[in-house]
């Protein structure tokens, strides 16, 4: 099976790919710059993509001597849905560009941790062909887009068996990812000697992109995103995709459409404002994700994980808050977890091990943060998730 997606099965994964970064710094040699600057990038002087990261160093974890727990209990539910992980996988639109068969993949790789994929409304496969290739029923994320589209797109997920939707607030317009616009993915893509060279150094990244055709949205025209006129017309389609799903003039009563459209568990994501999480409840939001996009949208944007005490206590009681923002420890994890979140969405990392081994790599680095959520809350002294509290955090 795993020969059909491009990789070997007798591929591994060496002894030096032990850690969440170790796959990033394989990642960057595997994709072209332009990929790699699309996967890893963020806005402008990427304060608010460090301020992610730095976040975690802020807090220390408490730790209890001789609370000794034979197995510990890293299973909970994600709006009434039990997941073995507290750990899903983010929507990440266009993965076809990290890897052709992305979207398969991450599916596949979330259901053998008995963890769910949150599919972007920008994949690269369809919302049936995902759902077709499944064994469980997934969540779907939804740029805000009322009207027609919006509808069919909910329509289509739901009738795919997809209950659970996630709406991303956070992208009226693209943020100014700097790093992007320098190695050419723009309208129209700068494809120089130089650029093309660098493609063609990659050969197994562009055999899948050249063979398979996966690099744009196929829930969104247009449907053939190659159409055999090459890849700075790929490109370009991947630009007008996205664009299609940006409105400035989106409010609060679109989110209010969407809730009455649909009838499964909602989820808003892209928060970072306590009163924006009032408001969303107040709608009949089922959960927060809080988000500020990985430091993609607005640079010096309050990072995700110093937004979430507030917003856990404006509205904890009332909605399920997960967060999404600069994941790549277990301890990360678990300081999410004691701060309010019910689980966390992991974007880049799963990105870093598609990259790297496709579903293998991806079920890889689930594997790597599955082991150091259980190793650090040994060592903590809790048997459990549910345990975690502010209490076993210390402000450093």
């Amino acid at each position: 099976m795993m020969r059909a997606f491009g990789f070997d099965l007798r591929w591994k994964a060496s002894d030096r790919l032990i850690a969440v970064e170790d796959y990033r710094r394989v990642a960057r040699r595997r994709l072209p710059h332009m990929v790699w600057n699309y996967v890893d990038g963020g806005a402008d002087d990427l304060v608010s993509l460090r301020d992610n990261r730095e976040a975690f160093a802020r807090w220390s974890l408490r730790t209890r001597a001789l609370a000794g727990h034979e197995h510990r209990e890293l299973s909970t539910t994600v709006a009434g849905v039990p997941v073995e992980l507290p750990v899903l996988l983010a929507p990440t639109g266009l993965t076809g560009l990290t890897y052709w068969a992305g979207d398969i993949v991450a599916t596949r790789a979330a259901e053998r941790h008995g963890t769910r994929y949150v599919l972007s409304t920008v994949s690269s496969w369809s919302i049936e062909e995902v759902a077709a290739a499944s064994q469980v029923d997934h969540f779907f994320q939804l740029y805000p887009r009322s009207g027609e589209v919006g509808a069919s797109l909910m329509k289509r997920a739901w009738n795919a068996g997809m209950r659970v939707m996630v709406v991303t607030v956070d992208v009226p317009i693209r943020g100014n990812r700097e790093g992007e616009r320098r190695h050419g993915l723009a309208v129209p893509p700068v494809l120089t000697p130089r650029r093309l060279f660098n493609f063609a150094s990659h050969p197994r990244w562009a055999y899948g992109v050249l063979r398979h055709q996966r690099i744009a949205a196929r829930n969104l025209p247009p449907g053939d995103p190659l159409d055999g006129s090459g890849l700075a017309q790929a490109i370009e389609s991947v630009d007008i995709q996205t664009r299609q799903l940006m409105q400035p003039t989106l409010d609060w009563d679109d989110l209010a459409w969407m809730r009455e459209q649909w009838k499964g568990p909602l989820y808003v994501k892209g928060i970072v404002d306590p009163e924006d999480a009032k408001r969303a409840v107040t709608l009949g939001l089922d959960g927060i994700v809080v988000s500020n996009h990985g430091g993609r949208q607005l640079d010096f944007a309050p990072a995700a994980l110093d937004a979430l005490p507030d917003i856990v206590a404006a509205v904890g009681d009332r909605a399920e808050i997960l967060f999404d923002g600069g994941v790549r420890r277990g301890t990360d994890v678990i300081k999410a977890l004691a701060l309010g979140a019910r689980a966390v969405l992991i974007g880049r990392p799963y990105l870093y091990g598609m990259a790297v081994g496709g579903e293998r790599g991806v079920a890889h680095v689930l594997d790597i943060l599955k082991e150091e959520i259980d190793r650090d809350l040994t060592l903590m002294g809790a048997q459990s998730i549910h345990e975690l509290d502010p209490s076993w955090l210390i402000r450093r």
